[in-house]
């Protein structure tokens, strides 16, 4: 009986490694020889990282729109070998997929971040983040050569940090995330190129191919009910021995912002030193449909007895009412045809229908809804113009704010119209990003994204306890590079200049990141690359911020910003606002520039830092605050080269002129040397606007 005992683990034993050999060999022989090819991907080999899933049917969705800064990774579980034994020279490879991108606004360019094929060394893609990183790489290993990643990105978001293309497109990164060649997205038929959206939400397919004899990569792109084109739509010749290593990973990843966005694969093929196997189109899974409006009410048939009475009495009260109309709007025009009058809002948004990106129209209810019907509980301070209120959305529960903005508003339907135009369309992670409008018996609101640290000027100077606290060197140093990348952005990223005119620190909110982001654009001048504004009838803004030219030229520029952006330098390091006196009967900007004079420029930063800063990131945010408030215009920095500076890549001719101490000018000085007629139109419309925009008592500043 023992014999058999012993006999029989034996024999379990040496079944268990024979086991474990067939388990070693398929593994073996899946990473030296990784074809595959899945249509719908619920068999398929993966491993999954984030919100990445696979649904009963097979789709795989590397991000949902469940939640925001989603990161989503989808890698071939076994490792491919991109190097035969011994050699340095990387192998050919092949593969095509199928993807669609949608998002909760369908396809009007409001998305997320993007998606991407990727190769690289390790599954999972560790500290990648979301955001515009697309969950490959983040702030820190950005463009290192020691990622050895490659990846294929279809972006969906202009990125004026990474970017060349301003829109979505395609482009083939190495290492980082500025592609070393990107196209929009197109394909080519009958040698023609035709345009395409990513966040259509139809399936496209794409095909990624690396010769290892020509050295060549090629991208072609193309919709799902089109053969593979001729004609690539990206191609780079590269020899990428030192990229790849003996063996890789292969995968997708994708990753959102503040727009809930899905974005799926539904089949993917895959081989080493061949052509990649077809999909068959057949047998793809089906993508979520989104859901249908209700059909309207059929119309009830009338008795014909009915009609004959009804008709004649709405005809003749049509008829009153048209003529009434046209006297009204006679009398009127007449009456007030005054050269610059503000049009009614209904024209001005009829007006302004031709622009690309139209925020969306909500209705009255749902932002009444969102908001408890205004109540005080969601009131959370008042902006420019008008309150600010929390909400939640009831449809998509995006939690939202709403400024109300006041019918009795200086100016405020011009406003309204200013802040719609302005940032209806831009697009930046700097920027605050505006949902929508609604107009309801004359009264104009703005939808904007939430931020839940609401604005920074909140943390610099807080009533009560130690909010300054928590806004330590690193954070505050973050917070100017942030805005710096959205003000460059304004200014050169976009199709049009845009002046902001109103840069200030409660202008500045902040997300739930303490990541920056700009806001309140009522006050913004646009104009097209290479013209320029021209004089404004009176000169708005915050005391303290305005650039000391503006009481004699009357003309904001980028010029202009550059200056309130140095003051607002100043008012972040020093923890004190410009438009107060500081010392000695100086304001901000003199004080520094004095203590600079004085070799003792460390003596203006903020006392509540308690020392804990890097002092090389102090003394350059503060030289460069002086700089960016030169007297003259034309010694200011342009907002490249400070984004240069705040970057350590400013060559040594602009750091000599950083470290120039003359000519720096404030509000006072400007004032009191100036005695021109507008210079006293300018002391009181200034102090006029921040009075206007500032409320009274303790209440809080929120502006949007």
């Amino acid at each position: 009986m023992r014999i058999e005992e012993v006999a029989k683990g034996e024999f379990t034993k040496m079944w268990t490694l024979f086991f474990k050999l067939v388990i070693f060999l398929f593994l073996l022989f899946v990473e030296c020889k990784a074809d595959f090819v899945y249509n719908g991907l619920g068999d398929a080999y993966l491993t999954f990282e984030g919100a990445a899933q696979v649904a009963d049917n097979g789709l795989l969705s590397l991000t949902d729109q469940s939640n925001r800064y989603e990161i989503g990774h989808a890698f071939f579980s076994s490792p491919v070998q991109f190097k035969n034994n011994g050699s340095t020279v990387p192998v050919s490879f092949s593969t095509t997929f199928i993807f669609a991108i949608s998002s909760e606004f369908g396809s009007n360019n409001l998305s997320g971040q993007g998606m991407a094929f990727v190769i690289a060394p390790q599954r999972g893609l560790p500290g990648a983040q979301s955001n515009q990183y697309l969950g490959l790489f983040n702030d820190s290993n950005n463009g290192k050569s020691t990622n050895h990643v490659l990846a294929v990105e279809l972006d969906t978001v202009y990125n004026v940090e990474f970017d060349t293309v301003k829109g979505p497109h395609v482009g083939i990164d190495i290492n980082g995330l500025r592609s070393v060649n990107s196209t929009s997205p197109a394909y080519s038929a009958n040698g023609r190129s035709k345009n395409l959206s990513l966040i259509s939400g139809e399936p496209m397919q794409v095909w990624v191919e690396y010769d290892g004899i020509d050295k060549e990569l090629t991208v072609t792109l193309a919709p799902i009910n089109v053969s593979k084109p001729n004609v690539p739509l990206l191609s780079w010749s590269q020899d990428l021995s030192n990229l790849f290593l003996g063996s890789m990973y292969v995968g997708f990843s994708a990753s959102t912002q503040t727009v809930l966005t899905s974005h799926y694969i539904l089949g993917w093929s895959f081989a080493i030193d061949g052509k990649a196997q077809p999909l068959d189109l057949s047998n793809l899974p089906q993508l979520p449909q989104p859901p249908q409006p209700p059909e309207p009410p059929q119309p009830k048939k009338k008795k014909m007895s009915l009609v004959i009475i009804v008709v004649p009495i709405i005809c003749l009260i049509g008829l009153v009412l048209l003529v009434s109309i046209c006297i009204y709007h006679k009398r009127r025009g007449n009456g007030n045809n005054i050269q610059g009058q503000v049009p009614e809002p209904r024209e001005m948004v009829n007006n302004a229908r031709a622009l690309n990106n139209w925020p969306r129209n909500f209705s009255y209810r749902d932002l009444e809804e969102a908001t408890k019907g205004f109540s005080e509980e969601a009131d959370i301070g008042r902006g420019g113009f008008g309150t600010v209120y929390e909400g939640v959305l009831p449809n998509s529960r995006l939690q939202v704010a709403i400024k109300k903005v006041s019918c009795d508003a200086r100016q405020g339907s011009k406003q309204f119209m200013a802040e719609i135009v302005s940032i209806g369309k831009l697009r930046h992670r700097n920027l605050v990003q505006l949902y929508g409008y609604c107009e309801h018996e004359g009264q104009l609101l703005l939808v904007y994204e939430f931020m839940p640290n609401l604005s920074l000027d909140k943390f610099l100077f807080p009533k009560q306890g130690s909010l300054s606290a928590n806004l330590d060197w690193s954070k505050r140093f973050h917070i100017i590079k942030g805005v710096s990348a959205g003000l460059y952005y304004l200014h050169q990223g976009w199709e049009q200049v845009v002046i902001h005119r109103d840069i200030k620190s409660s202008n500045v909110l902040l997300d739930a990141k303490m990541n920056a982001r700009l806001g309140d654009f009522g006050l913004a001048k646009l104009y097209d690359h290479g013209a320029g504004t021209g004089p404004t009838s009176r000169v708005v803004g915050t005391p303290g911020y305005i650039a000391p030219e503006m009481p004699q030229i009357g003309i904001p520029s980028k010029e202009t910003d550059v200056y309130a952006f140095g003051a607002f330098l100043l008012e972040v390091a020093c923890g004190r606002r410009p438009n107060w006196v500081v010392e000695r009967g100086l304001g901000l900007v003199n004080w520094v520039s004095s203590c600079m004079k004085e070799d003792a420029i460390l003596n203006a930063v903020d006392p509540r830092l308690g020392g804990e800063y890097v002092v090389q990131e102090m003394v350059l945010v503060l030289k460069l605050g002086l700089l960016c408030c030169h007297n003259d215009p034309t010694s200011r920095p342009s907002m490249f080269k400070v984004m240069q500076f705040l970057d350590g890549d400013a060559g040594e001719a602009d750091l000599r002129a950083l470290h120039r101490s003359d000519d720096v000018s404030d509000f006072e000085t400007a004032t009191r040397r100036s005695s021109s007629p507008l210079s006293s139109q300018y002391t009181a419309s200034t102090v006029s606007a921040a009075s206007e925009a500032s409320p009274s008592g303790n209440r809080e500043v929120v502006t949007y």
